[in-house]
């Protein structure tokens, strides 16, 4: 495989960090970023150090806010002054919040767009300008089964992450001519592996979340519902799968890397759910003269 230089956004734990490890030990060059200003940034960047130079990886870290522009932009320009190009940018940061959707604040909401959404667009403005002098290039994205199978208790998050993927669609589209993939990673849930259910943001209003009776309660159990449904189809995947399935689509040639990579140990069947609308998606292009911007190789997993 050729080494690609790769920066990857909320690598501090979870699917994120999952990613760096595995693009690393697959022999890439890779900027693991993180804020570390944040009280376990330094503690994580440390951890992400000792494991790059026992295993003599080329494994880097930077400092990255997704929530500012300029912090974008540096954490680029640093890769482009130390390697003098970059292959690859994963817009993986986000944040998770569960509850009636009704008892969360406005700002909230906000809040998560900024994170799962904006914050690609940002990271995207830092990086297309670069890709686009290139002439190559790879956008990718942790998107979730959430933005098209909608589930309760997760109104905020679906939202986000929705947005997040039709902003991928499109950009892709608009960078393809420039020859820059796009490759959207699809994970069901992971009930082990992150922090996004500990870390979960709850709604503003827990009075307005009492008026629901005991539904906000059913929500706790969903967590044993998942288990049980992952060990239907052979077990929970562990969050390597994610970093995996990438490792895998960047092995392939530019132009031929899929534009979905599904990573679902509970099979619910979204592939199925996108392929209609993905031959809508082509016939629409095709009548707008625009089909050459449709990626020729659609999904994979």
């Amino acid at each position: 495989m050729d080494r690609q230089i790769i920066l990857v956004t909320g690598a501090g734990s979870g699917i994120g960090n999952a990613i760096v490890v595995v693009l690393a030990r697959a022999g890439h060059c890779v900027y693991a970023s993180l804020r570390l200003a944040r009280p376990e940034g330094e503690q994580r960047a440390a951890t992400i150090r000792e494991l790059a130079k026992r295993d003599g990886l080329d494994l880097h870290v930077v400092d990255l806010d997704v929530l500012s522009e300029a912090s974008c932009r540096a954490a680029v320009d640093l890769v482009l002054v130390e390697q003098g190009r970059i292959d690859v940018v994963v817009n993986n940061a986000g944040m998770l919040m569960t509850g009636i959707t009704e008892a969360f604040d406005p700002d909230q909401l906000q809040r998560i767009f900024d994170t799962c959404a904006t914050s690609w667009l940002r990271m995207n403005r830092a990086a297309l300008p670069v890709m686009r002098r290139q002439g190559y290039g790879t956008l990718a994205y942790t998107g979730s089964t959430t933005a098209h199978l909608a589930e309760p208790f997760l109104g905020p998050y679906a939202a986000a992450k929705a947005a997040g993927e039709a902003i991928a669609e499109v950009m892709g589209m608009e960078a393809r001519p420039f020859g820059i993939d796009t490759i959207i990673l699809v994970p069901g849930a992971f009930t082990t592996g992150t922090e996004h259910f500990a870390h979960a943001n709850q709604p503003a209003y827990p009075s307005i979340q009492a008026q629901y009776g005991d539904l906000p309660a059913r929500a706790t159990a969903l967590g044993a519902k998942l288990e049980a449904i992952d060990a239907k189809h052979g077990g929970s995947l562990d969050v390597s799968a994610v970093g995996e399935a990438l490792r895998d689509a960047l092995a392939m040639p530019r132009n031929e890397r899929p534009y979905r990579v599904y990573v679902d140990g509970q099979h619910k069947g979204v592939e199925q759910v996108l392929a209609g609308q993905e031959r809508r998606q082509a016939d629409l292009l095709d009548q707008f003269g625009l089909s050459d911007l449709m990626p020729k190789i659609l999904t994979a997993g």
